[in-house]
């Protein structure tokens, strides 16, 4: 799902939530779930139903603050890291662990 700039909500069980990423792979899951928690947010995960057994178990992450929007709090720099620092876009996508607040490379290795 990433950051799409909407705003998906709806619910899991009985509780409202907004919906953070559909489809996440274990680690991508543990990932967001240590980050959002770390940011306050209660986190609600739910298992993707498979059709075999085969397939790997997908996950869907979810809050319970009905205003949070990802894109939002990325862009906006309203996320911190488990250090301490301000999450960027790449962070946030699992591309690199760097916080540079930088959202472009101008060509030079980090």
């Amino acid at each position: 799902m990433g950051l799409t700039g909407k705003h998906n909500f709806g619910s899991i069980g009985e509780t409202r939530v907004t919906f953070v990423e559909k489809g996440v792979d274990v680690d991508r899951k543990e990932f967001l779930k240590t980050l959002l928690e770390h940011n306050g947010f209660e986190v609600i995960i739910e298992e993707e139903s498979r059709k075999t057994e085969e397939e790997p178990q997908l996950y869907t992450v979810a809050v319970t603050d009905m205003v949070f929007n990802p894109t939002i709090w990325v862009f906006q720099r309203k996320l911190k890291t488990l250090d301490g620092h301000k999450v960027t876009q790449d962070y946030w996508n699992q591309k690199t662990t760097s916080t540079n607040p930088h959202y472009w490379n101008n060509g030079k290795a980090e």
